[in-house]
C-alpha cells in the first residue's frame, strides 16, 4: 500500500497520505512516486475512505525532480500517472500544503482539487533556471491560470508567495500557521457533509464539461442528473432534508 517515503493513516473516514522524505525535500525519487501512487490506489479502493488529504513532512511539501538522481528516474508509478490518479479518483483530494512547492511540486498541488497553504510557503516553476520546462505539470497547472500569470512564472522562473499562488488560481486559500490546520479540518468536515456518489459526479463535471459542445453537455449532464435523482443516495439527502437532520450517507 505504502513505504516509509510516503505515509498512509486512516482516521475518521479521511486517508492521509504524507510525503515523507524531508532529508530530500520531498523530491519525486521513484520511493516517493511508487509510495505515493500505491497509496492513492489504496485509499481509492477502499470504499470506507471518504476524503484524500495529501500533505507533508519537513519545510518541503515536493522540491520536484530529483536532481540528486538525475532527474526523473525510473519506477512503478511516473507523475503523469499519479497527476492523473489524483483527478480522475471520484474522491475529493486536499491538498494540506505544509511546505516550499518547487517544480514538480507545484503540479502536485495544482492537481489536488483544493488546496490550502500555509502563508510563509514559496511556490515557483524554477525548471528554466536548470535548463528545462514545467512540461508535464503544465497539464494540470495551465487549466487553472490565466496565459499571461503563466507566460510569467514559467519564463521567469521566479518564486512566489502562497499569497500570490493562490491568486494565480494555483492553490484556494492561505491560511496563518495558527490557523492552518483549523483550515483544513474545517475544508473536511464540508466535503464529508456532500454524499459520495454527488462528491464524485460534481468532480467529474468540472473537469469533462469543458470544451465539450453544448447539445452533448446538456444530453450528458441530463442523465447524470436523472441518475443522481433516482440513487438511494439522493433519496437519503433529501428524506434528512425534509426531517432537518444530518444525512447519512449510503457506504458506496
Amino acid at each position: 500500500m505504502s513505504n516509509d517515503a510516503v505515509l498512509y493513516d486512516i482516521a475518521d473516514r479521511v486517508a492521509t497520505l504524507t510525503l515523507n522524505q524531508p532529508d530530500n525535500r520531498n523530491a519525486l525519487t521513484p520511493a516517493l512516486l511508487d509510495g505515493l501512487g500505491a497509496s492513492l490506489e489504496s485509499a481509492d479502493a477502499d470504499r470506507f475512505v471518504r476524503v484524500i488529504v495529501l500533505t507533508n513532512s519537513g519545510p518541503a511539501f515536493c522540491s520536484g525532480a530529483d536532481l540528486k538522481g538525475g532527474g526523473l528516474a525510473s519506477s512503478k508509478y511516473d507523475l503523469p500517472q499519479i497527476l492523473g490518479t489524483m483527478q480522475d479518483s471520484p474522491k475529493p483530494v486536499v491538498g494540506r500544503i505544509a511546505g516550499h512547492c518547487m517544480g514538480g511540486g507545484v503540479g502536485l498541488a495544482a492537481a489536488c482539487d483544493i488546496s490550502i497553504v500555509r502563508s510563509d510557503i514559496k511556490f515557483g516553476f524554477t525548471e528554466v533556471r536548470i535548463g528545462v520546462a514545467p512540461a508535464i505539470i503544465s497539464v494540470v497547472c495551465l487549466p487553472k491560470m490565466r496565459r499571461s500569470d503563466a507566460l510569467e512564472l514559467f519564463l521567469t522562473g521566479e518564486r512566489i508567495s502562497a499569497e500570490r499562488a493562490a491568486e494565480v488560481g494555483l492553490i484556494n486559500s492561505v491560511a496563518d500557521p495558527d490557523t492552518f490546520d483549523q483550515a483544513v479540518d474545517s475544508l473536511v468536515r464540508k466535503l464529508l457533509a456532500g454524499g459520495p456518489g454527488a462528491l464524485a459526479a460534481s468532480k467529474r463535471l468540472v473537469f469533462d464539461i469543458p470544451g465539450t459542445d453544448r447539445a452533448t453537455a446538456f444530453a450528458r449532464t441530463a442523465e447524470i442528473s436523472r441518475q443522481l435523482f433516482a440513487s438511494d443516495e439522493a433519496a437519503e439527502g433529501m428524506t434528512a432534508f425534509r426531517e432537518k437532520r444530518p444525512p447519512h450517507w449510503p457506504v458506496r
